[in-house]
C-alpha cells in the first residue's frame, strides 16, 4: 500500500530503478530502522504487511482491499510471528519474503508492459547483480564487482549460482522447519483433533471433536491430511492455511489468537 502515487515504470531501466528504490526502503526497515519496524509490527493488530516504496521509504500497513490488487501484495500477517520467534530469525523470514515480493513486482511490470525475452533477461541480470535483502540482513552479502564490465558467460554462471544458492538456503530452512514440525507440539498450541480410534473414549471427547470438525474461517469439514490449529480465546478450530499458520510457526506460538479475536482486542 503506497501513501503517494508514483510514476508507473514502463522500461527495463525504469522497472530496475523502481526495484532499487523499494529494495532500499526494505533494507532500511530491517537494518537501520529495525527498532521502529519492530514496534510497528504489533501482534495485537490485524494482518500487517511490509511495503517498500520507490522513493526508498517503507511502511507497515494493512493490505489493499481491492481484489485482485493493482500490484502483488507482500507477505500477510508478519506481525503475528514477531513474538513467537527470535528477532534475528523473524527478520530473516521477513527478508526472504521481501525478496520474493520485489521480484514479483518487477516481473509484474515486465508482463504488464510486454517485455520480451531479452528485456526480461536483462532486467533479471540487473536485479541479480545486487545482493538479496536476505543476504544483507543476515550479513552474508558479498561486495559487488565492477558492473561496468560486459556480461560474459562467466558472469551469467555466477548470477545463476547466486539464485541457486538463495533457493537452496530457502528450501533448506523450509525442510528444517518441516522436520521440526514432526516433533511433539508445545502446550500452548493445539493441533488437529484426536484420531478416530481415540474418539470412542467418551461423549465429552466426541463433543470437543464436533466443535473442531469445521473450520472457523472457511466452514469446510476436518480432513485428516490437513494441519489444524485451535484459537486459545474463542476455542474455534481453523485450517492452518486459512489463517496462514504452518506447523513450524505453530511451534513458536505460546498462545494462538485467531484473526477475529486479534482484531477484537485491537479495537478495545
Amino acid at each position: 500500500m503506497e501513501g503517494n502515487p508514483h510514476p508507473v515504470p514502463r522500461t527495463v531501466e525504469e522497472v530496475f530503478s523502481d526495484f532499487r528504490g523499494r529494495r532500499a526502503g526494505l533494507i532500511k526497515a530491517l537494518t537501520s530502522d529495525v527498532q521502529k519496524f519492530y514496534q510497528e509490527c504489533d501482534p495485537e493488530k490485524e494482518n500487517l504487511c511490509l511495503y517498500g516504496l520507490p522513493n526508498e521509504a517503507w511502511e507497515v500497513n494493512l493490505p489493499v482491499e481491492e481484489v485482485p490488487p493493482e500490484l502483488p501484495e507482500p507477505a500477510l500477517g508478519i506481525n503475528f510471528a514477531r513474538d513467537g520467534m527470535q528477532e534475528k530469525d523473524w527478520l530473516s523470514l521477513v527478508a526472504v519474503h521481501s525478496d520474493s515480493w520485489l521480484l514479483a513486482v518487477a516481473f509484474y511490470f515486465g508482463a504488464r508492459f510486454g517485455f520480451g525475452k531479452n528485456e526480461r533477461k536483462r532486467l533479471f541480470q540487473m536485479i541479480n547483480d545486487l545482493p538479496t535483502i536476505f543476504e544483507v540482513v543476515t550479513g552474508n552479502a558479498k561486495q559487488p564487482k565492477d558492473q561496468s564490465a560486459p556480461h560474459n558467460n562467466s558472469s551469467k554462471n555466477k548470477s545463476s549460482g547466486k539464485v541457486l544458492i538463495l533457493a537452496l538456503a530457502y528450501f533448506g530452512a523450509a525442510l528444517k522447519q518441516s522436520r521440526q514440525s514432526e516433533l511433539p507440539q508445545s502446550k500452548g498450541v493445539k493441533m488437529s483433533p484426536l484420531p478416530k480410534e481415540e474418539e470412542e473414549s467418551g461423549e465429552e471427547e466426541e463433543e470437543d471433536d464436533e466443535q473442531g470438525a469445521t473450520c472457523g474461517a472457511c466452514g469446510d469439514n476436518y480432513g485428516a491430511d490437513e494441519f489444524w490449529i485451535c484459537c486459545d480465546v474463542c476455542e474455534r478450530w481453523f485450517h492452518g492455511k486459512c489463517v496462514k499458520i504452518t506447523p513450524a510457526k505453530a511451534e513458536h506460538i505460546k498462545q494462538y489468537k485467531c484473526p477475529g479475536c486479534s482484531s477484537k482486542r485491537a479495537r478495545v
